[in-house]
């Protein structure tokens, strides 16, 4: 069995007992460490290379969004998950833009945080309802600006399609059953997909599909 590696990043020690005694449940998680600070956590994720690092906003010494740009950057193949109690515009568009894979709620049931964990594992993306709405409010271009943009040229049809389809939230494998290709042909799009448009997450994608236009709201579950 392939474990998670996973880093909790949070000032609060209730907080990080309390994400730790749900993630310890699952047999194929193992939590390296555990941050009180952004230091820290830039620290551990350097050194440890997890999976998965759960990141709060709110932290001593260095925040959140400088967290996880410092991870992309240095460690791009750990996917953060932002975990918090803030979901003010600032905070989402920042964290998504600086490359976090999901941003959820700390009133999100404790199975909900376990399914998101191995989501963003394979590569998936995961959106609070409350936070989605406020990405597709904010980069979904006006209709009159839809209607100006230029067709998609760095994207092959199939690519495009492919994009539409993890616009609307499919995973890997429904997208396969959708067009009728094996999950590991839709990672290897995927990955062309992310490499054409400079972006590591299936939400920085959608991101950047929504704001060139490339998809609509139509697209969007």
């Amino acid at each position: 069995m392939n474990h998670v590696k996973i880093l909790i990043a949070d000032d609060h020690a209730l907080m990080r007992d309390g994400i730790r005694k749900i993630l310890e449940r699952e047999s194929d998680f193992d939590v390296v460490a555990e941050a009180s600070d952004g230091e820290e956590a830039i620290a551990f994720t350097e050194s440890l290379k997890p999976d998965v690092a759960i990141i709060d906003i709110s932290m001593p010494k260095v925040d959140g969004i400088e967290v996880t740009k410092h991870i992309k950057e240095y460690c791009p193949g750990t996917a953060v998950l932002i975990l918090t109690a803030f979901d003010d515009d600032e905070f989402v568009f920042s964290l998504i833009e600086a490359g976090a894979a999901g941003y959820l709620l700390k009133s999100v049931q404790s199975q909900e945080l376990v399914q998101a964990i191995r989501a963003i594992r394979e590569g998936e993306s995961v959106l609070h309802p409350a936070v989605a709405r406020k990405v597709l409010d904010h980069f979904v271009p006006s209709l009159a600006n839809r209607e100006e943009r230029k067709p998609l040229e760095t994207l092959t049809e199939r690519e495009l399609e492919i994009l539409k389809l993890v616009t609307r939230g499919l995973s890997n494998k429904e997208i396969g059953d959708e067009l009728n290709l094996s999950t590991r042909t839709v990672h290897g799009h995927l990955g062309r997909i992310f490499n054409k448009l400079g972006v590591d997450s299936r939400t920085q994608a959608v991101v950047r599909a929504l704001k060139e236009g490339w998809v609509t709201l139509d697209d969007v579950p």
